[in-house]
């Protein structure tokens, strides 16, 4: 280490390890969009309907399954999803390093940015973290960001309208609203003004259909986040439509409701809804996608799955829907000594 550390203050190159040679890296960047192209992007973004928060499936090492998560994406396209958040709550982006983070908006672009919207999930509790972020990301294509009201060290209301100024500015954002995790809401008030911002494309928003149905009446652009009042959110709130978990299991189900009211499909799938939220987002859709055999049964701490008993409740409601799960040919129990847990995989 010393003579290594002597040979590079001298100038002097060490010598490479006989078979190695230098891997050629090169960095794909996104190709810069003219204004009457950035204004049919955003028109385009504002009137998704069906947006899949996307799951992020591991290795046993803990590391990306980037071949179990094409699988995920290719199903996903064949079944009317029209987006995906990358690196979200529900695909776990608080347990990635930003590395690893920009490295799957960028996979998932150059994989799927031609039949998906991708969106990244680059908001932070940090202004600057979430500029940092949010600029990596658009320069590697993703179409839009979701930016979250800062969590934990909340601000003051001119706080959070500083922080949205200055996410909005560096591309089209949707706006996350979700006060059960952030401990904050972002008052109706504060919407209004964000929404006169070109970049603006809508909010995602969490605290029901009565603030949703108050945006759209004024011409606020808004997606539901909450499954089990989806359907309603699309077809009785005027919402653009719905950012999904239950989705990445039964994503022509959700197309359909999306696509026209089915009050009686939406009834019968509240069951399994309730289920898939019965532990914090994303233990019951990991635990689900596990048993129906879609993704390794591979956790990142501090998540670890269901219990055997809900895990037989689980079980039972969704063989009820199996032939919607695409690619799932069968629905297991699974032991409790299947399931993986690994607490770190950046070492």
């Amino acid at each position: 280490m010393a003579l290594a550390g002597a040979a590079q203050r001298a100038g002097v190159r060490p010598a490479r390890p006989a078979g190695r040679r230098p891997l050629a890296v090169r960095a794909v960047l996104a190709t810069p969009l003219t204004a009457k192209e950035k204004q049919s992007e955003v028109a385009s973004l504002k009137s998704c309907a069906l947006i899949t928060a996307i799951k992020t499936p591991y290795l046993p090492n803990g590391k990306f399954d980037l071949k179990a998560y094409d699988r995920l994406l290719d199903l996903q396209v064949a079944h009317g999803v029209e987006g995906v958040i990358v690196g979200g709550t529900t695909g776990e982006g608080h347990l990635m390093s930003w590395d690893e983070h920009i490295m799957l908006i960028a996979h998932t672009v150059n994989a799927y940015g031609d039949r998906l919207k991708v969106i990244g999930n680059t908001g932070s509790n940090s202004t600057g973290e979430a500029l940092h972020a949010t600029e990596q990301g658009f320069a590697v294509g993703m179409h839009a960001a979701l930016q979250i009201n800062p969590y934990y060290g909340k601000t003051s209301l001119p706080g959070l309208r500083a922080h949205f100024g200055a996410v909005l500015g560096e591309g089209p954002a949707i706006i996350y609203n979700v006060p059960g995790r952030t401990g904050q809401d972002i008052p109706s008030s504060l919407v209004d003004e964000l929404a006169a911002h070109p970049n603006f494309l809508g909010m995602k928003e969490c605290t029901g259909n009565a603030r949703i149905g108050g945006y759209t009446s004024g011409g606020v652009n808004a997606w539901s986040g909450n499954d089990d009042e989806a359907h309603d959110a699309r077809h009785g709130a005027g919402a653009a439509g719905v950012i999904s978990v239950t989705s990445n299991l039964l994503p022509g189900l959700f197309a359909r409701m999306m696509a026209g009211p089915e009050p009686e499909l939406n009834a019968s799938l509240q069951e399994l809804i309730a289920w898939l939220f019965c532990e914090p987002n994303p233990i019951p859709l990991n635990t689900a996608l596990m048993m129906c055999g879609l993704v390794r049964p591979v956790w990142r701490l501090p998540y670890v799955p269901l219990e055997r008993a809900q895990r037989e409740r689980g079980a039972a409601l969704l063989r009820a829907v199996q032939e919607h799960i695409p690619g799932c040919t069968e629905v297991r129990v699974m032991e409790d000594d299947e399931f993986m847990l690994v607490g770190s995989a950046h070492k």
